[in-house]
């Protein structure tokens, strides 16, 4: 089995669910006492987060960067960057090292393309919204048309986020304004949901949205295990 790095604490509650994901699938798909083979280098979120909501991408970009390839010396055969938005990094760290950078995007947009569907609503923080790099990558490798909230639905998304979901915090008056800001996207005519946040797995399941929900987080965690037992190769970034 190869070794998985990851790039955590953006924030620790949802690298948890990455540990415990990959763990798990590694024990469900060889049995007896397997468990997954991973690195973990956890950043300090308030350090990360202070650097983005001050607009300090290529600070922040080079955190990423310096975790990546802590990894790569310490013997990782692959990198996830356990958060969409981090993602931004994701060239500049393919170039800093030699292992696979594993792209949330890429591995969601694939299980999406299988389905059929070409207009994605996609949910995350107004940076992974409202910036340019995810839903370029989307309409490039894939064709899709993809559509964010409104404004005032983007504020709350970002805002629960931030203040909820990074803290553990799971509020039903939460879970309802995710029901109203997925209609919102289906009325505009999305056909998938693109969970772009890998703490929205914790409050947003199926039965929340009429149309699939696509959740990165799971996603990522699969495709890492497809290549850690060696069932699927990594291309790089």
């Amino acid at each position: 089995m190869k070794t998985i790095g990851l790039i955590g604490g953006m924030s620790w509650e949802s690298t948890a669910h990455y540990y415990a994901h990959l763990n798990r699938g590694a024990k469900e798909r060889l049995g007896g006492r397997h468990s997954a083979k991973q690195l973990l280098y956890s950043i300090d979120f308030d350090e990360l987060a202070t650097l983005q909501h001050a607009d300090h991408w290529d600070e922040a970009t080079a955190l990423i960067v310096d975790a990546g390839k802590a990894l790569e010396r310490g013997g990782a055969d692959c990198v996830l960057i356990c958060a969409n938005t981090m993602h931004i990094a994701a060239p500049e760290l393919q170039a800093a090292i030699q292992i696979p950078v594993l792209h949330v995007v890429d591995v969601t947009g694939a299980h999406i393309h299988k389905t059929g569907a070409w207009r994605v609503g996609l949910l995350g923080t107004a940076f992974t919204m409202e910036m340019p790099f995810y839903r370029d990558r989307l309409r490039e490798k894939f064709g899709f048309e993809v559509l964010i909230p409104n404004a005032t639905d983007r504020a709350v998304t970002h805002r629960i986020i931030f203040d909820e979901l990074v803290h553990g915090v799971v509020a039903p008056k939460s879970k309802e304004a995710f029901r109203k800001i997925i209609a919102n996207l289906i009325d505009q005519g999305a056909e998938a949901i693109i969970l772009g946040c890998t703490e929205l797995m914790m409050i947003i399941e199926p039965s929340d949205s009429a149309v699939p929900i696509f959740d990165t987080t799971t996603l990522h965690c699969e495709a890492a295990l497809d290549f850690a037992i060696g069932t699927a190769k990594v291309v790089a970034v």
